[in-house]
């Protein structure tokens, strides 16, 4: 799909950023206005929930998972407002998801994140 983005500086304290792309001839659109000053994630906080995880797992199978390592330094966040997402919800994910991704959103996170390793995998096997 055809894409593009935008960075747009509002004084010191805040930047949007935007992010596009073109869906049958749509412009569908995932943004938010960001402040422009980070903080350490805080313990206990949903940011530490949402962005400090060091493992991974993908389905092998009905019985089979991959297990990864993944590392990184502790990232920092942004306070978020305005979020944007306006997009072709069933066209993307399905009719299913319209009630959930259709609503205002209940929280926002914005990171600035940093190179990260990823250790080679193991499988793991279950009992079906």
């Amino acid at each position: 799909m055809p894409m593009r983005h935008s960075a747009i500086a509002f004084g010191d304290n805040h930047t949007q950023y935007l992010y596009e792309w073109k869906l049958k001839g749509i412009w569908n659109k995932l943004g938010a206005t960001i402040s422009n000053h980070f903080e350490d994630i805080q313990p206990g906080s949903p940011e530490e929930f949402i962005f400090e995880h060091y493992w991974g797992y993908n389905s092998l199978g009905a019985a089979k998972t991959m297990q990864y390592q993944v590392e990184h330094i502790s990232w920092q966040v942004a306070k978020v407002t305005e979020p944007i997402f306006d997009a072709d919800v069933a066209e993307l994910y399905g009719k299913a998801f319209e009630p959930y991704l259709t609503v205002k959103p209940i929280s926002a996170f914005f990171a600035n994140g940093s190179e990260i390793n990823v250790r080679v995998g193991e499988k793991i096997t279950g009992l079906v």
